[in-house]
């Protein structure tokens, strides 16, 4: 069993100043992961000023530098001292639909930098995101689906998979994630269990689940007797393991109350006793 812990888990024990990327590496390793989905607020030196204007977003930001490079690599010796691997990178920030060009350009190039960095840490995937509003008329599919179709072979040259969330924008209508899916060959689907609108998870659920290539099971709180209290993750595992997913079983703890390392040992308990149920 392949198992795996977004570090947005760990979010504000990050923002308290508890936790880095180091201590998310040997968290995972102590929870019993297999590899680790990295989300890129872990990343703090290697984030951009927001502020910064589209001008300056050009082919030479999106190299690193040596100091960057090193780095990462500090990053990338602690996970093999751990032995776990880099599976996904959810990058925040570098989204691709814009209404303007110049907005789209400077996404554009930080998308191309965090390739880069998932390069030097060897991650198998990357979360980019889709932007655009919910009702995505074709000229924004257009622009989504072409902006991916750039991605998707600078990522294979690097030797990773690009990847969707159902996450904000667009990409929270079931319809739009297929649409998009359905355009884009080699385009692959981070299935979050939460994010849909309230009144379209079940069809996110079924219609879904025959994409997903990596998944964030999506847990806020749990009874006495470790079950999710409020979304049938058992259920959705089922769907996935129907819908013939092979990928490693992520899990996204993002609780209302309590400790963070908590909910993920919770969460990584629940995960295990489902997948031995279904395995026996």
């Amino acid at each position: 069993m392949e198992l795996s812990i977004c570090s947005y888990s760990f979010h504000r024990a990050l923002e308290a100043g508890n936790q880095d990327v180091f201590q998310y590496i040997s968290d995972c390793y102590s929870l019993g992961c297999t590899q680790l989905d990295l989300w890129n607020g872990h990343l703090p030196l290697l984030l951009d000023d927001k502020t910064r204007p589209p001008s300056s977003f050009t082919l030479e930001y999106a190299q690193l530098t040596s100091a960057e490079m090193d780095y990462l690599a500090q990053i990338k010796a602690a996970a093999d001292h751990a032995g776990l691997p880099f599976g996904c990178l959810a990058v925040d920030g570098a989204h691709i639909y814009e209404p303007s060009p110049e907005a789209r350009h400077a996404q554009q190039i930080r998308a191309y930098r965090w390739l880069n960095i998932a390069e030097q840490l060897g991650a198998q995937q990357i979360r980019i995101d889709s932007g655009g509003p919910p009702e995505m008329p074709e000229d924004v599919l257009e622009v989504i689906v072409t902006g991916y179709n750039d991605l998707i072979p600078r990522a294979g040259e690097k030797g990773m998979e690009v990847v969707i969330e159902n996450h904000w924008g667009a990409s929270r209508i079931p319809e739009n994630v297929m649409r998009i899916l359905g355009a884009v060959p080699g385009l692959g689907l981070l299935f979050d269990t939460g994010n849909w609108p309230e009144d379209m998870r079940e069809t996110g659920w079924t219609q879904c689940a025959r994409y997903a290539r990596a998944t964030h099971l999506k847990t806020y709180a749990f009874d006495a007797e470790g079950n999710e209290t409020t979304v049938d993750i058992p259920r959705a595992m089922r769907i996935l393991q129907e819908s013939g997913y092979q990928g490693s079983w992520g899990i996204e703890s993002v609780p209302r109350q309590g400790d963070e390392y908590e909910a993920a040992q919770k969460s990584v308990a629940l995960v295990r006793r489902v997948l031995g149920a279904t395995s026996a």
